[in-house]
């Protein structure tokens, strides 16, 4: 492996992590089906340290989400320093296990009769990939914004389009 290719690697390793610690942060995403052209839906996000390649999602079997399919996820961190549109195919969670791992109240707040309301339903977004940008700016950048000075695309942060 080439230098290059160890720095590209690198880099996309460190904007995982990021995407990772920013969605743990504030799990709160907009999820949408490939090919519907409806607005995407908000949704908070299970995450599972220990899944890197999946995210659980509890909704209502009337959601228009239910049906699954291919679905686009966007993500702005807290501090609108990390973007991400994550590609994943939707499916329903069927592991009692899972879905009782990640009950929590603000699950149960949604549902009348909590974890054994008929309407619950838990999706799994298998994540394919994802582009995230980094916006840190750095010092030049910042003094570049401040002044109007025109900016170059690597002057505002990270880009990567990264596996999941």
């Amino acid at each position: 492996m080439s230098d290059a290719d160890m720095n590209k690697t690198a880099d996309s390793d460190k904007i995982r992590k990021k995407f990772w610690k920013a969605m743990a942060d504030s799990p709160c995403v907009m999820i949408a089906l490939e090919g519907d052209l409806r607005h995407a839906i908000p949704m908070r996000a299970q995450l599972d340290k220990d899944a890197n390649s999946a995210i659980w999602f509890y909704t209502s079997g009337h959601n228009r989400l239910a049906k699954g399919g291919a679905a686009m996820m966007q993500f702005s961190a807290k501090g609108h320093d990390l973007f991400a549109c994550v590609s994943g195919n939707l499916t329903e969670e069927t592991d009692e296990a899972i879905i009782d791992k990640h009950w929590n109240n603000a699950a149960a707040a949604w549902y009348e009769e909590g974890r054994q309301d008929p309407s619950l339903l838990m999706l799994r977004l298998d994540l394919h990939d994802a582009e995230i940008w980094e916006a840190d700016p750095g010092v030049v950048g910042l003094f570049k914004m401040v002044t109007g000075i025109t900016m170059k695309g690597d002057e505002l942060g990270d880009h990567a389009k990264i596996p999941l």
